[in-house]
């Protein structure tokens, strides 16, 4: 059968999965009455919650007899590591581009390695039906990102269309008939290029691992596209190290190809299709799959460098133990080296004493998430605060530095430039209307001036601004920076919380913990109104004694307290504090639970 292999790229949340359930249900892959979720690509909880496609997931279907091969990537910088390998897979791109903002710096991100891998896109503008789209405006400012981004000639003669995915219809013109998405589909045949490995049939097998997941049936599995050859199942076959060693030799159990949104098992696999193979034990990503007599692997490739780490830590609080299942150490371990496999971005490595492990990944979003998936899975952990990793330039210390994207409505952008350009040393490199009474803020930070922003920012801002980040270069030292302001509130005492004792420390600053909850000793409560640590009395009740008040007692009525998301909790604590995350709760803690310990180590640190 004739073969296609695309990828769609795009920015967070211009469209893209949903345009992807359009296709799906116009190419026939779903009954008519079949019952779909929405945005049926993002298959994961968190996916679906957060609206944000985190691992790439590929389907396929079939237009005028070609079988159409999609890969669907993650908008997100944090999951880059996903992006660049999924491109090595296929032979065009559909860029996606909201008619209303035009291209985003993520899109910037992924645009840029499709088009350093050759690959000619094809750009289809979302969202047309918007009443504050300019798709003409995005038009040129896609042309101008691609010549910014050095493509050639042949990239920049792209062709393009208008399109809604939600209303699945997409049209050459913007007067066109606006039925269904035939246009994109016939595009697509005409404009991406049949696999080159089509050709290549005749010679031995040999295929390039770009992702791998377990299955519960039938364990380990690793998805690519076959570069050369055919392979039948039950076959033996090799996999090969980046630098050519054989790490193992298996015999294949089952190949599985997608068709629809399901993966069905096939008996032949064909150069040019993108398959998963089942029955390795060791083999992972970036390794060749081949037949015994090959002994070059196929180049993958490069992963950018990791630019953040954080200390995975046993639970050891007076309540460890109480939600969740899994809390020994080596469990903990065994999960993160299952994640540093499946997921290339992340390192983890072993503290001294083991009763720890340094992750290092992209950002802290992909933090955020791999952690939100260990705590529901059951797991009890105590996280740090993440540090930038730096490294060492002729003798100069170098730290990440990311290119930030901003946009704001106009009362807000001297804010947001106070705060980027004064306390955490970026650098404004452009500023420029974006639409009606709108400001789009171009500047260069440093990664560690924007751990903990976000919050901040969507305060300054009142919710409505937009930040969108991506990792630029490494730069020297900027100096120190800043962190919190505020001292905290911690709690002397174990016990369960009172409201009249709460009630009373108000005036002391913001809670964070509302009545009749389990607190303990060195547990952090609150944020305190001055710059120093308080230590506090939440369990002390009201003294009764047989004398009525003259008034009545007035009823407690406490203020509501504030309540973090477990992002915002790993950006708000200190070096000396940590967040305890259990399946049910999310605890702010000192590092050092005894305020005698607490003063030792502060004095040591000094």
């Amino acid at each position: 059968m004739d073969l296609r292999n695309i990828a769609i790229i795009a920015h967070v949340d211009h469209g893209k999965t949903t345009l992807v359930d359009a296709m799906l249900k116009q190419s026939g892959a779903f009954r008519e009455n079949q019952a779909v979720a929405e945005r049926a690509m993002d298959s994961n909880d968190l996916e679906r919650e957060r609206g944000i496609t985190i691992l790439a997931k590929a389907t396929s279907v079939e237009w005028k007899g070609v079988r159409i091969n999609i890969v669907d990537t993650p908008g997100h910088a944090d999951f880059g590591g996903e992006v660049e390998r999924i491109l090595s897979m296929v032979d065009g791109v559909v860029l996606l581009v909201d008619a209303a903002e035009g291209p985003m710096p993520q899109t910037k991100f992924v645009t840029s390695k499709a088009l350093a891998l050759g690959l000619r896109p094809i750009v289809v503008l979302n969202k047309v039906d918007k009443p504050d789209a300019e798709p003409d405006r995005a038009l040129d400012e896609c042309f101008d990102l691609f010549a910014n981004l050095g493509a050639n000639d042949q990239q920049l003669d792209f062709p393009h269309l208008y399109a809604s995915g939600r209303a699945g219809w997409a049209d050459d013109s913007l007067e066109g008939a606006r039925k269904d998405l035939s246009a994109l589909f016939d595009l697509i045949l005409e404009h991406v290029p049949a696999p080159s490995q089509v050709a290549r049939r005749d010679e031995p097998f040999s295929m390039l691992a770009t992702t791998l997941a377990a299955d519960p049936f039938i364990g380990r599995i690793l998805t690519g596209r076959v570069e050369t050859g055919t392979l039948r199942a039950g076959a033996s076959v090799k996999a090969l190290g980046r630098d050519g060693e054989i790490i193992e030799t298996f015999r294949v159990s089952k190949i599985l190809a997608f068709r629809g949104l399901s993966q069905s098992a096939i008996d032949v696999a064909e150069a040019g299709d993108i398959v998963t193979l089942a029955g390795m034990s060791k083999a992972t990503v970036a390794d060749t799959i081949a037949a015994p007599e090959i002994t070059v692997p196929i180049p993958a490739q490069p992963i950018d460098p990791p630019t953040i780490t954080v200390t995975f830590g046993i639970n050891d609080s007076p309540l460890a133990g109480r939600d969740g299942k899994k809390v020994q150490s080596r469990v903990i371990r065994d999960r993160l080296m299952k994640e540093s496999e499946s997921n290339v971005a992340i390192h983890v490595a072993d503290t001294p004493g083991g009763e720890a492990f340094e992750v290092s990944g992209r950002g802290e979003l992909q933090m955020g998430v791999l952690i939100e998936n260990m705590r529901r899975e059951g797991f009890e952990l105590s996280i740090s605060r993440p540090q930038v990793i730096l490294r060492d330039e002729g003798g100069q210390r170098m730290e990440p530095i990311e290119e930030v994207t901003i946009d704001v409505d106009d009362d807000y952008s001297g804010v947001v430039i106070e705060k980027i350009t004064g306390t955490r040393k970026g650098e404004l490199v452009e500023m420029k209307p974006a639409g009606v009474g709108k400001t789009r803020i171009i500047a260069l930070v440093p990664s560690r001036g924007l751990i903990g922003y976000h919050g901040e920012f969507l305060t300054d801002t009142r919710g409505t601004g937009v930040l969108n980040r991506v990792f630029h270069s490494w730069a020297p030292y900027k100096g120190a920076i800043p962190g919190r302001r505020a001292g905290v509130l911690i709690s002397m005492e174990n016990g369960v919380s009172v409201a009249y004792a709460l009630w009373n420390l108000e005036e002391r600053g913001r809670l964070f913990i509302g009545a009749q909850e389990q607190i303990y000793e060195g547990m952090i409560i609150g944020e305190h109104s001055r710059d120093n640590d308080l230590e506090v009395n939440p369990l002390k009740g009201k003294k009764l004694t047989n004398i009525r008040a003259s008034g009545t007692d007035e009823a407690v009525r406490l203020t509501t307290p504030i309540t973090m998301t477990l992002e915002q909790a790993i950006a708000y604590i200190d070096d000396d504090e940590l967040v305890e995350v259990t399946p049910n709760s999310i605890r702010l803690r000192k590092r050092h639970l005894d305020p005698h310990e607490r003063k030792r180590a502060s004095k040591a640190a000094s």
